[in-house]
């Protein structure tokens, strides 16, 4: 999200301890694994577009040192060897055929490989304090937000802020929805997946990916609620902005006759409320926490930074290999579109 000067001036005055980092991960590879939900599985249920350190495999054993083992990442701060992803957006046409949707670059961003836009911050980001103290991750921490099966808003709203929006102009932000916008979005659609902020300060992970972690006792990030005491560690929050390119798919004589909307994750959920992503930290040695302990807004002098072909360079080969570009009769891994608010066929 973009702010304007003088809040940028307000977060950088004497006496704030502002971190707030905002930075571009171009994509290292969009494929069927899942180290962290389906671990040595290849290929894993669905379709995936990840970004990060190319250390990244099919296992990835959290035992192993993810910063030593990478040579490349393909986010700004090289420094930064995690890996994060999402389920990938495909559209439905009227014929029953798919078709993937590319992403792009977020604004400010220019030249950079579709992949997604990662913060960190100390507090969330409306609130433009930040100054909370807040505890980096540590080696072999990863985690998991959002439920793949979640097909009703009631299912969704467990998760706080997983939503999308229309995007008039790059720079649109609101309004956020759970569901997938029901018209045609001028600049495309994007999704946010905002992960809890309080860790039970002993686990690096837990059978679900998610009980580790919990959100404050109430409101949402920005409100500064406490922690509760079975999970009394404050974390960075950790956002990722992902921005798909469905202005190819804006014709309305190519949407539903019926009025609903035709996109649908690589898993086969119509209504978004299956929005979710994963994490695996990769940050090399105290990387992170200096800059959580540092004035950095957006950029930020502590860490090392690469430009837009570097991190353009940085892929891997997909481990599966299947057609991801053409237009198919059924997502990878054999999914078909579930609507359940309406369906079409």
């Amino acid at each position: 999200m973009k702010l304007n000067s003088a809040v940028a001036a307000a977060l950088l005055a004497p006496g704030n301890v502002v971190a707030l980092l905002r930075f571009p991960c171009a994509q290292l590879v969009i494929d069927r694994i899942d180290p962290l939900v389906n671990p040595g599985q290849a290929p894993s249920p669905h379709l995936h577009q990840i970004v990060g350190g190319n250390s990244l495999n099919v296992t990835m054993d959290p035992a192993k040192d993810m910063p030593g083992e990478s040579t490349c990442t393909s986010c700004q701060f090289s420094e930064d060897f995690s890996n994060y992803w999402t389920a990938t957006l495909y559209f439905k046409a009227k014929n029953g055929t798919y078709k993937r949707v590319p992403q792009l670059p977020n604004s400010g961003f220019n030249g950079v490989n579709g992949g997604m836009t990662v913060y960190y911050m100390q507090d969330g980001l409306y609130n433009f304090q930040q100054t909370s103290k807040v505890t980096a991750f540590k080696p072999g921490f990863r985690m998991y937000i959002g439920d793949v099966n979640a097909r009703t808003k009631e299912q969704a709203e467990r998760y706080r802020q997983l939503t999308f929006t229309c995007l008039q102009t790059i720079n649109t932000r609101d309004p956020q929805t759970l569901d997938f916008p029901d018209k045609p979005c001028p600049a495309g659609i994007m999704t946010a997946v905002r992960f809890p902020t309080c860790w039970d300060g002993k686990n690096l992970d837990s059978p679900n990916h998610m009980d580790h972690m919990a959100y404050p006792e109430f409101g949402t990030f920005e409100s500064g609620g406490p922690c509760p005491a079975s999970h009394p560690v404050r974390v960075p929050q950790l956002f990722y902005e992902v921005i798909w390119d469905t202005r190819q798919f804006n014709n309305p004589a190519d949407w539903p006759d019926d009025g609903s909307q035709p996109f649908v994750w690589s898993f086969g959920d119509g209504t978004g409320y299956a929005n979710h992503g994963d994490y695996l930290f990769g940050w090399q040695g105290d990387a992170l926490q200096r800059a959580m302990d540092s004035p950095c807004y957006q950029n930020c002098p502590t860490l090392k930074s690469q430009n837009a072909a570097a991190m353009n360079k940085c892929t891997i080969k997909p481990k599966v290999n299947e057609d991801i570009d053409s237009w198919v009769k059924t997502l990878p891994g054999g999914h078909v579109a579930n609507y359940v608010k309406k369906r079409w066929e």
